[in-house]
């Protein structure tokens, strides 16, 4: 490839930079690399940089930090003292000046104290059966006139993505969640000090009523950071997943309209909704343990058809997709030390 120096000639130094994709100066600060690079010997150091000729002298300088040390002046921007000066007929330096001035003398800094946020743990949470890591949030439904709306309360079993509890609501309450969370622990077999609660940073999250409830149940509790949604990943990708379907509506006629399209949807998603997550089995299924039966049916079928026409698989026998053994919540760094744990299947 040619160089500048070749093409400089031919088409000028600027032309010859934008043909190889250079800027203008590239060339004589590489020469100057160079020539630093090659040179032996000791170095002169810098002589020291004179005094502008403009600059205020000792008195001066003196006589301007006194004045922004002033009682009157000690807690007013530079340029406040600068236009009250003027005011009075007097001037004393510049607004730069006194900012220079300032900040050679330890006086030029942020006056607020600034709000230094807690480091928040980041959640690591492992499931690896039904019913030890649940996830629950709240959205919000299209009511039937702008600006209104209806909240949907989803609690969601992280290793089977299945919905273990819903609710929907005109308002979004503690009392509600309490309720809802309360009811849903009584339903399944949730064993004391088994079950892990996950959620965002919600007011009703982190209320003191379900606080105070999952301490009664023995269940344990854990959120989100702030403003980092992919610490609730199934619980948002289970809210896309009902948005995003071809029947949802923009919005709902009433209270009434909203339960009735929840109880069609979840009945849907629990128990005919293949999901990726769990390979394309049903939450329904693998919450409920018959999972495995309809993997053993399915590698059934494969085989059937391997042993059919095995070409067609180019010799290989086929496998359905394998089932989740752990399914993780902001899994930790592979490391060394993590070789030897399960399989994980995530959303995050």
């Amino acid at each position: 490839m040619a160089s500048v120096q070749e093409l400089q000639p031919t088409l000028g130094a600027a032309a010859a930079c934008r043909v190889l994709g250079l800027w203008r100066g590239a060339p004589a600060r590489q020469q100057a690399s160079l020539r630093r690079a090659a040179f032996v010997g000791p170095r002169l150091p810098r002589a020291d940089r004179p005094r502008p000729p403009l600059a205020l002298d000792t008195l001066e300088s003196q006589a301007l930090l006194e004045t922004l040390n002033s009682e009157r002046f000690v807690d007013t921007a530079p340029a406040a003292v600068h236009a009250t000066l003027l005011d009075e007929g007097r001037y004393l330096g510049s607004v730069r000046t006194m900012y220079r001035l300032l900040a050679a003398n330890g006086g030029s800094r942020e006056r607020r104290n600034q709000l230094i946020h807690p480091a928040y743990t980041k959640p690591e949470l492992l499931a690896l059966a039904p019913n030890q890591v649940w996830s629950w949030d709240i959205t919000k439904l299209k009511g039937p006139v702008k600006w209104t709306c209806f909240h949907l309360y989803v609690i969601l079993d992280i290793f089977s993505r299945h919905v273990v509890g819903w609710l929907i609501a005109e308002r979004e309450s503690a009392e509600l969640a309490e309720q809802l969370i309360a009811d849903t622990v009584g339903r399944h077999d949730v064993e004391p000090g088994m079950l892990t609660l996950h959620a965002d940073r919600g007011t009703s999250m982190r209320s003191k009523p379900v606080a105070a409830l999952l301490v009664d149940l023995d269940v344990a509790k854990s959120h989100s950071r702030p403003y980092v949604s992919d610490d609730n990943p199934f619980s948002e990708a289970q809210f896309k997943t009902m948005k995003y379907r071809p029947d949802f509506p923009a919005r709902f006629g009433c209270l009434a309209d909203a339960r009735a399209f929840c109880q069609e949807f979840f009945a849907w998603y629990n128990t005919e909704h293949r999901h990726s997550g769990i390979g394309y089995m049903t939450p329904y299924s693998v919450h409920y343990g018959t999972a495995q039966a309809m993997h053993a049916t399915r590698q059934a079928t494969l085989d059937g058809a391997f042993l059919a026409q095995p070409h067609r698989f180019k010799g290989k026998k086929p496998q359905p997709h394998s089932l989740p053994t752990a399914v993780w919540i902001n899994p930790p760094a592979t490391d060394s030390t993590n070789l030897n744990k399960p399989q994980t299947h995530t959303l995050n």
